[in-house]
């Protein structure tokens, strides 16, 4: 069936104004109008904490209980319990690094790649500092941003405790082959966490089918409040030396949700998945993101000076997701990105927080021009885009 473009759109409301493109998605997106009632409404009929014998605090109980399911049938998760609300993806991964490395031993090796963004690269840095462990990488392959899987084989060894590795990149796109990279890792008994905050808007998601052992994503960049997620297998959530306080329940989840929870935000994610949810799932706008990705690389190419990071292959576009970035002879990337503003064409220059790809890619200094499209941006978006960036050549 052709996905219905306009109808989506009009569920949000920063859209009615035409002028502005937001192509600024990988870095947080447009929520819907049910998502704004649902925080707002909130403050107005429960607003309340946890665990009271009144009406009010039942009520946000209950409404984090079947959001929480429904987060878990967004993740294919098989327990409501594995999933854990928190203040961002980047806190849950300090809090979940903090407890697995009193699991670890001086001379434990770990594995980071030099695609992901810093959230799944610097917690474990700073774990392997703290408790002397070793840090094996794996690299890239530069020609199309695709992991240079024989360097992680190489990597790997009896010492392997925990790989940590990005599902789509948040600069150059690309969808890495997770289950393969599980199983891998399995084999000498490590364990894998990973960063699906930009697979989330753009792919079905299902943790049991991926074979890893944690995931992360942010509910503001799948249409939702600003507000994190961390899903892992009940019996390490249950067990891992958590940091909470001591009045705090200890079981999965609410070990790991340290103080009181946001939720008027937590209700904001259960409008976000019913929203997705009466789109038919993130399914069912797969392939019209792939033919906006496919229109905004053709039209990059053809503009004189453009050079694109990643792959550009038509026959490959569902090796990425419409994550493209991009640099311009002549001009810094925030120039570029000025330039589009000026427009009110919103995009994002630097590095985004992919330090190391940048670096790999010898553009650690400026970044790239990058532009994140989501389900709601339309084919005439990237025709006006195409316009105002050829205005620069």
């Amino acid at each position: 069936m052709t996905f219905d473009v306009q109808r989506a759109r009009a569920q949000f409301p920063a859209l009615n104004d035409s002028s502005r493109i937001f192509f600024d998605n990988p870095a947080g997106t447009q929520v819907p109008q049910g998502v704004i009632d649902a925080v707002s409404d909130y403050y107005r009929t429960m607003n309340a904490n946890s665990g009271g014998a009144f009406a009010t605090s039942q009520q946000s109980d209950s409404m984090v209980r079947a959001v929480r399911g429904q987060m878990a049938r967004f993740l294919n998760a098989p327990n409501p319990a594995e999933v854990v609300f928190g203040q961002n993806m980047t806190t849950l991964n300090f809090a979940l690094t903090r407890a697995i490395g009193q699991t670890l031993q001086a001379g434990d090796e770990i594995i980071l790649t030099r695609m992901d963004h810093d959230a799944n690269v610097n917690p474990w840095l700073r774990l392997a500092d703290d408790h002397d462990l070793i840090v094996k990488w794996i690299d890239l392959n530069p020609t199309d941003c695709t992991l240079d899987l024989d360097s992680y084989e190489a990597a790997l060894s009896e010492q392997t405790k925990m790989v940590a590795v990005v599902h789509a990149s948040n600069a150059v796109g690309t969808i890495n082959p997770i289950a393969r990279i599980a199983d891998m890792a399995h084999l000498v008994g490590a364990h894998v966490v990973v960063d699906a905050v930009q697979s989330a808007p753009h792919l079905p998601i299902d943790v049991q089918a991926l074979g890893c052992d944690f995931l992360l994503c942010s509910a503001y960049k799948f249409f939702g409040p600003h507000i994190g997620i961390l899903w892992g297998h009940y019996d390490q959530l249950a067990t891992l030396p958590a940091y909470k306080v001591r009045p705090s329940k200890d079981q999965p989840p609410y070990r790991w949700e340290t103080g009181t929870p946001s939720f008027e935000t937590i209700a904001g994610v259960g409008a976000a998945l019913t929203y997705l949810e009466a789109l038919g799932g993130v399914a069912a706008f797969v392939p019209y993101e792939r033919a906006l990705v496919a229109h905004l690389i053709r039209v990059l190419k053809a503009t004189p000076g453009v050079t694109i990071y990643g792959i550009t292959d038509p026959d490959r576009l569902h090796e990425r997701v419409p994550t493209v970035v991009f640099t311009l002879n002549g001009y810094t990337p925030e120039q570029v990105a000025q330039h589009l503003a000026a427009h009110q064409i919103y995009v994002w220059d630097g590095n985004y927080y992919a330090v190391e790809i940048m670096a790999r890619l010898g553009h650690a200094e400026h970044g790239m021009v990058r532009v994140g499209l989501a389900h709601y941006n339309t084919h005439d978006e990237i025709d006006r885009f195409a316009q105002v960036l050829q205005q620069l050549t």
